[in-house]
């Protein structure tokens, strides 16, 4: 059986900065520089094995634009690769770019790898290398695999970075890479391997080797807490397994004040639709509706590897969605956890019902800030299709910070209104919200008001509906089509930005 957990893959990436020369570049198994595509031609006069550069380009460039130029040189047949990227280039186009040069060079497992930049100023030059190292890593990192035969897993490659400018943040891009590798490897898992209960096991694995305090509250838990909501989600279950995980990483010791932080994510293990059942097209990979909670763990593994200044509590709603005698219907009457009385419309939107209950529990510990990740409606899909991801938040002022972190990470967001008067078309006439319509027009948003009446005004709370959880082919450097979108741009966003800085949000706010 495949392993729950991504095997720890042994991450090398050394910097220096030597002179680009022929001699040098035949000591790597494999080799990409990176130029500037207006200096194009004079670049490539000036590069090592110039005139063969010159003539692939003028071959190259008679057929159209020219972006990648590879060839094998020496008596090695060494495979290297030139790239060209353009000064508007935003992360993005970047990561793009980096994925198809690396894709191109195709080197073998384990190979020693030159990435190098010529005629680059130093920020463009830093974060091209950047780029190339996330996409190295995530081509690089392996999905599970059951196969009677499985191959052997590939060893990843020896990276050397070179250039006249700064040297990357190694240690940053690494923890990255784990974190979204372990979001993939999660979401990837079949259903019946990766199911409410390992999924717990998986959890108290990682936290010990982590070192995180870990505790879940089971159902019996929750009936005590009355967190009516996700407990209708649970209800027609096979098996008495669902719950929510609590993961818990501490900062080192600092001054008492540090921030605190929480995580929340959607773990739907399989998603029927419930009683309002699903065609088999839409239900065909509804394995994948827990990904939100594998981008939340990832982000915190990302996040404690740094060790970060601050605390972080991960809450994941772990549970399916059947169909069953049992199962939540329309028109019941629920009570969460905070005592709101929730009037069912439809069983497939069941990723805000539990998510409503995990809020108002994480809520409880008064974090600084909150930010939650689900896969939760088509209507965002429709709304951006799979390249953006849609951003809400209680502090509209934090809007042109949240697009702003997706276009420098390039995992790219789209931040969406959350008027009141949204509200209107959730008035129920027995409870105090209907939890959605019966159509889709506007659920993304409504979605998010919903989620809102969970999360306490005082409370700064970032809600993303990921839209591009699954790609077909990827997404900028990720090359599977679960692409574990959101640990790449909620650990740049918040190692540096909302609470990395040690700002209070109350500060923020006034800004």
């Amino acid at each position: 059986m495949v392993e729950l957990l991504p095997a720890e893959r042994d991450l090398r990436i050394s910097q220096r900065r030597t002179q680009l020369s022929e001699s040098a570049m035949t000591k790597y198994d494999a080799s990409i520089v990176i130029c500037d595509r207006e200096q194009a031609e004079s670049s490539l006069a000036k590069l090592p094995f110039g005139a063969v550069w010159q003539r692939l380009y003028t071959e190259a460039k008679a057929r159209g634009p020219v972006s990648i130029l590879s060839t094998r040189m020496t008596t090695e047949a060494i495979p290297m690769a030139v790239a060209f990227t353009k000064s508007s280039h935003a992360a993005f186009e970047r990561l793009s770019l980096a994925a198809r040069v690396w894709k191109e060079l195709a080197p073998s497992p384990g190979a020693k790898v030159l990435f190098a930049t010529y005629g680059l100023d130093a920020e463009r030059s830093k974060t091209m290398l950047e780029a190339l190292t996330a996409a190295s890593l995530a081509a690089t990192a392996g999905m599970p695999v059951m196969k009677s035969k499985p191959p052997k897993p590939a060893a990843p490659p020896q990276l050397t970075l070179s250039s006249e400018g700064p040297d990357i943040d190694a240690e940053l891009s690494i923890a990255i890479d784990r974190g979204n590798h372990l979001a993939r490897w999660l979401t990837t898992l079949p259903p019946n391997v990766l199911h409410t209960n390992s999924y717990r096991k998986a959890l108290r694995d990682l936290a010990k080797r982590e070192g995180w305090a870990f505790s879940f509250l089971d159902e019996a838990a929750l009936k005590r807490l009355r967190a009516g909501a996700f407990l209708a989600v649970s209800r027609a279950n096979e098996h008495r397994d669902a719950g929510i995980v609590r993961l818990r990483y501490r900062a080192p010791k600092g001054d008492g004040s540090r921030k605190k932080l929480a995580l929340v994510g959607k773990g739907i293990c399989f998603d029927t639709g419930g009683i309002n059942l699903k065609p088999h097209k839409s239900m065909y990979q509804m394995h994948e509706d827990m990904q939100g909670s594998a981008v939340a763990v990832g982000t915190l593994l990302a996040l404690s590897r740094l060790k970060v200044p601050y605390d972080i509590d991960c809450w994941l709603a772990i549970t399916e969605n059947e169909i069953g005698p049992n199962a939540f219907r329309p028109q019941e009457v629920v009570t969460a956890v905070n005592g709101v009385t929730i009037q069912v419309v439809h069983s497939d939107a069941e990723g805000r019902m539990v998510l409503a209950d995990t809020l108002a529990l994480a809520a409880r510990e008064k974090p600084d800030m909150m930010m939650d990740f689900a896969t939760l409606t088509g209507a965002c899909v429709t709304a951006l299709t799979d390249r953006y991801a849609g951003a809400f938040t209680n502090r509209p002022e934090w809007h042109s910070t949240l697009e702003q972190a997706g276009r420098d990470s390039g995992e790219r967001v789209w931040p969406f209104p959350m008027d009141e008067d949204f509200d209107s078309d959730l008035e129920s006439p027995i409870a105090d919200v209907l939890h959605c319509t019966l159509d889709s027009k506007g659920d993304h948003i409504l979605a998010a008001r919903f989620l809102n009446r969970f999360v306490p005004e005082e409370t700064p709370w970032i809600h993303i509906d990921l839209a591009t959880s699954n790609r077909n082919g990827g997404l900028a450097h990720i090359p599977t089509d679960f692409t574990g979108f959101g640990v790449r741009y909620a650990t740049l966003l918040l190692r540096d930005g909302l609470i990395g800085s040690g700002k209070s949000t109350t500060k923020r706010k006034r800004q």
